[in-house]
């Protein structure tokens, strides 16, 4: 058993600097754990048409993804250091007087459009609004009313 002691040593010694230097070579070829910001690719975002099921009940439901830019509800100067990228959404309506701010990954819900073409822009806004990209998608709301529904008909005058 004593004799087997040395060759029992060598093996581990011999075990130890491969695994380290395995270690230190993969560490080195690794790319850093956050990128500078300006070597992050720019940010998009890729918008889909509205889901046709709810739209025909006159619900707008956009999905939507990006790239290289994550949506969370922060704001300020001081996120613009963030890397990955951080961010909100800001959503405007047939280019109308209002715009809000959508602040996670979930869709884009629009309900109470009047029937007709539309256009919802979705905006990649940095922590301090800064718009880093823009999408809009176009879509069309039916007309929902059932024809029970439609104003009655004028009255006969005798």
């Amino acid at each position: 058993m004593r004799a087997l002691a040395p060759l029992f040593a060598a093996a581990i010694l011999a075990a130890v600097p491969i695994h380290t230097i395995a270690q230190t070579a993969a560490d080195a070829i690794r790319p850093p754990a956050v990128l500078p910001l300006d070597a992050e690719p720019a940010p998009r975002i890729v918008a889909y048409s509205a889901l046709p099921e709810p739209l025909a009940r006159g619900v707008v439901i956009v999905q939507f993804r990006t790239e290289n830019f994550r949506v969370i509800p922060v704001f300020g100067n001081g996120a613009t250091q963030v890397s990955p990228r951080v961010g909100h959404l800001h959503v405007t309506v047939d280019d109308g007087p209002a715009t809000w701010a959508h602040t996670s990954e979930d869709p884009i819900i629009v309900v109470g459009l009047p029937p007709g073409p539309h256009r919802v822009r979705l905006e990649l806004a940095d922590p301090t609004h800064k718009i880093l990209a823009t999408e809009t998608v176009a879509v069309t709301v039916p007309d929902t009313r059932s024809p029970n529904t439609h104003a009655a008909p004028p009255a006969h005058r005798h």
